[in-house]
């Protein structure tokens, strides 16, 4: 991250601690779609529980490959790209997940396709929420690279 002319490494403890807390918010999301497509609450919680290990270390790879780029790491379409790029990652590994449990692939479509939409926007929310959260930001890095020279 890019503040004050000065680059701000993320810590791998702020990295892990933002994928348990999207993690926390995802699991919501995908235990309320999961039962309110299937209507079973067993389907529904075990989707949502195998999620919540493979997505921890999913996202927090995603995390710290976004630290290698350097592209405006405070803006609103860093944001949502970020959300876009992740949701296609989550979107495969939920309808995966799903089809395993369910056994069908009306169910896994529906709540990979539905997750697709509420979680670009909570995702989006959850990294608006933790750009002003300064914890785990190296304040003494180094300084940031020149902007690149237009052609």
């Amino acid at each position: 991250m890019i503040l004050d002319g000065v680059r701000r490494a993320e810590s791998h403890p702020r990295s892990f601690v933002k994928a348990v807390s999207w993690r926390i918010v995802g699991t919501l999301d995908t235990f309320i779609w999961s039962l309110l497509i299937t209507h079973k609450p067993f389907a529904a919680a075990s989707i949502a529980s195998l999620e919540t290990l493979t997505k921890i270390a999913l996202y927090y790879g995603h995390e710290r490959l976004w630290h290698l780029i350097a592209w405006a790491p405070d803006g609103h379409l860093r944001a949502l790209v970020k959300a876009v790029v992740w949701r296609f990652i989550g979107s495969l590994d939920t309808f995966f997940l799903s089809l395993i449990i369910t056994g069908k692939l009306h169910y896994a479509v529906s709540i990979a396709g539905i997750e697709a939409l509420t979680k670009i926007f909570l995702y989006y929310l959850h990294e608006r929420v933790w750009k002003v959260v300064p914890w785990g930001r190296d304040a003494k890095a180094e300084p940031a690279p020149p902007p690149p020279a237009a052609a």
